[in-house]
């Protein structure tokens, strides 16, 4: 009997290779969209970056004589290169987060069949005087329902790599790709590869913190500022009512007793920032608030006055509130003009206070706004 050849593997590998190469390229982009597919329908997951490869024959090559040659030599059995590389066909998808790596694993196994699951994080974590790039590797084949189907027809018989990581994770690992000679390197160099990879392992759990914080004070701020507030005590008058909301019913919301609320509430006598800038904007403007702009205007009212707070805004509303809710109704009464809470806000502030606050209103607003209040100086509150 013949024994095989690895030369001869060679030259049938690279047949296989260029016969099968487009068919693998047109692989990964379907590869790229199904796996878009699947992730976009999770509300709760932010969406990942996905890229692919077809590897290189040389790569293939190589791979095969690392770490299947001597075993495939040893047994004296036929054997061929393509049989033993599993990851011809790969992709990469980066999430923002750690805890999105294993949510991305989970909708996979939903979607394909799991043949192998490799787990740098954990190999990592198990030694202490190792360094690398963590991530999750898995090994696919399309699931029995989509085998079938005419678009994976072709290539529904081969596997594919796909590989999670966070964005952290993805960049120490083109930087790791980077570094040579790291299996004999010098004791003090290694130590030093250490640190920066613990950096980088920090780094990735500090993101996830800081998100989880924020999303806990947002949530919290918010609730609090669209809560109902606490009645006036028995014997304090009730508030003079005022307020507008130009888009309904042209009342602001919550005008009333949420100022007693604010006297028991110290962060209201804190300088603004984020969170107590939603509290309240929600309290006043939960129909139409969008949160989006909220810390480039937060900034822009810091520079406008480095302690303002949020019982400012508060006063500021309350107190110009009769001359708000008809400057408003004129605005959508005879241009159409549907002032955005935050334009709200400005136009307050700049009435409470003109020489502070007069940089939040554009030249243009504010000339308009002085001639209105000019033409209405005779009505009642003006």
């Amino acid at each position: 009997m013949t024994l095989p050849t690895f030369s001869d593997a060679k030259i049938r590998f690279h047949e296989f290779y260029s016969e099968k190469l487009p068919l693998f390229q047109v692989a990964v982009e379907s590869y790229k969209k199904l796996l878009t597919v699947v992730l976009a329908d999770n509300a709760s997951l932010a969406t990942p970056t996905i890229t692919g490869r077809v590897k290189t024959r040389e790569e293939c090559i190589n791979k095969f004589k690392r770490k299947y040659l001597k075993k495939c030599e040893d047994s004296q059995e036929p054997y061929e290169i393509q049989d033993h590389i599993t990851d011809m066909i790969g992709l990469r998808i980066v999430c923002l987060y750690e805890s999105e790596v294993e949510m991305v694993r989970r909708i996979i196994g939903e979607n394909f069949s799991i043949m192998d699951t490799t787990n740098k994080t954990l190999a990592l974590e198990s030694h202490d005087d190792t360094f690398g790039y963590k991530g999750l590797h898995l090994d696919l084949k399309l699931h029995k329902n989509r085998v079938g189907l005419l678009e994976y027809k072709g290539f529904s018989q081969y596997q594919v790599e796909v590989q999670i990581r966070t964005t952290v994770q993805d960049a120490w690992s083109v930087l790791d790709h980077k570094i040579k000679y790291k299996k004999n390197i010098p004791l003090h160099l290694k130590r030093r590869i250490n640190r920066l990879a613990a950096l980088f392992e920090l780094a990735d759990q500090e993101f996830e913190n800081i998100r989880n914080e924020t999303g806990r004070l947002e949530s919290e701020n918010t609730q609090r500022g669209t809560t109902p507030p606490t009645p006036p005590p028995p014997d304090m008058p009730p508030p003079k009512p005022s307020g507008t909301n130009a888009r309904s019913s042209a009342k602001l919301q919550g005008s009333s007793p949420i100022t007693y609320q604010a006297t028991e509430d110290k962060e209201a006598k804190q300088p603004i920032n984020v969170f107590s800038f939603m509290k309240v904007a929600t309290a006043y403007f939960a129909d139409d608030f969008e949160p989006c702009e909220t810390d480039f205007f937060v900034e822009e009212l810091g520079r406008a006055d480095r302690n303002i707070t949020p019982q400012n805004i508060r006063d500021a509303i309350e107190n110009q509130g009769d001359v708000l809710e008809r400057y408003f109704t004129h605005q959508r009464m005879q241009h159409a003009n549907w002032l955005n809470p935050y334009t709200k806000i400005r136009h307050a502030l700049y009435l409470a206070d003109k020489e502070r606050y007069v940089a939040l209103l554009f030249d243009r607003q504010r000339k308009e706004f002085e001639q209105w209040l000019i033409d209405n100086s005779k009505g009642p509150g003006v």
